[in-house]
């Protein structure tokens, strides 16, 4: 058995020169899950949006408009909540829901039997990271295992990031999502072709060579401490204006409150003032006066006078 997986990977060596890719596997469903493969195949994006596109880089352009995750169900569609064993999440045979446009791209770019200058071309394109995330996933699902370290090698440092999650929020950077495929074959909610075991220990062995698992296990608790910074600083700055503007607008207005009442108690206490001023001066100025002594009895009296005339005349 050893001799037949160090004939793979020699053989292996020699494929990547070869304009021919090689398949491995089930080349009518290209190890896709079934119940992926079956909803690719009936949606109607797949049927007629993609039906009209016929070359390499039309695909291409499609993939950079269109895809914005790498998860094999769009966001929302599929629940599989309470389903446990081959229903689980990780099968992916339970429930369906409404195939992600990456998988539909990523199965578009199977039918057109890309060659190996048009696989290099898209692990290696510098507009978008789901191009070459794309080309990666194409690697994965069919090629030789053998092949896989092979391809994967000059790319398992790469520092270029994306959001692998529908809906967003689980960005890692190229490298770290190409050695979780090499160790893992749960994807979200679906599997990856699996690695024959000594096939795996081999990639396993060279990745702990490479990576030492404490460097690895600081390295991701430092980016691990460094995201969880970063949403706490993008957090704060999100609250903080409207914690602020909230604080500022109750003080703001409690001072202007303030501000009136006391400008109200201040203009009442000088009107009074003012009022009781008036009153004393205008009685100091009655009882001073010499002309009011003399001024009511002389009204009186030709109050009375003139009473008397009138009633002579009637």
């Amino acid at each position: 058995m050893d001799q037949k997986y160090e004939e793979d990977s020699t053989s292996a060596k020699t494929s990547k020169q070869s304009n021919v890719l090689p398949l491995w596997g089930n080349e009518r469903t290209m190890n896709l899950n079934p119940l992926i493969l079956t909803n690719i195949q009936s949606s109607h994006y797949f049927k007629v949006n993609l039906y009209e596109l016929k070359t390499y880089h039309e695909v291409v352009d499609e993939i950079y408009y269109k895809v914005s995750h790498l998860e094999p169900w769009e966001k929302g569609s599929r629940r599989t909540s309470g389903q446990t064993g081959m229903c689980g999440g990780v099968r992916g045979v339970g429930a369906g829901g409404i195939v992600s446009t990456a998988y539909c791209l990523l199965y578009k770019l199977f039918t057109l039997k890309l060659t190996r200058k048009q696989l290099n071309g898209l692990i290696s394109h510098c507009d978008s990271p789901y191009i070459r995330a794309l080309g990666f996933m194409y690697i994965r699902y069919t090629f030789p295992p053998a092949n896989l370290l092979e391809w994967y090698e000059d790319y398992l440092e790469d520092e270029e990031e994306l959001d692998v999650k529908a809906g967003g929020g689980q960005n890692m950077t190229i490298g770290l999502m190409l050695r979780q495929w090499l160790v893992k074959l749960e994807w979200f909610s679906t599997l990856f072709p699996r690695i024959p075991v000594p096939i795996q220990q081999k990639i396993q062995k060279h990745l702990e060579n490479r990576f030492p698992p404490h460097a690895v296990q600081a390295a991701s608790e430092r980016a691990r401490e460094d995201r969880q910074l970063e949403r706490d600083r993008r957090g704060h700055e999100r609250d903080r204006p409207i914690r602020e503007d909230i604080r500022r607008d109750f003080l703001r207005d409690d001072d202007r409150r303030l501000d009136r009442d006391t400008r109200f108690e201040r203009r009442d206490a000088d009107r009074r003032d003012r009022d009781l001023e008036r009153r004393d001066r205008d009685r100091l100025y009655r009882d001073r006066s010499p002309k009011r002594s003399s001024r009511s009895p002389h009204r009186s009296h030709r109050h009375r006078n003139s009473s008397k005339e009138r009633r002579k005349r009637h």
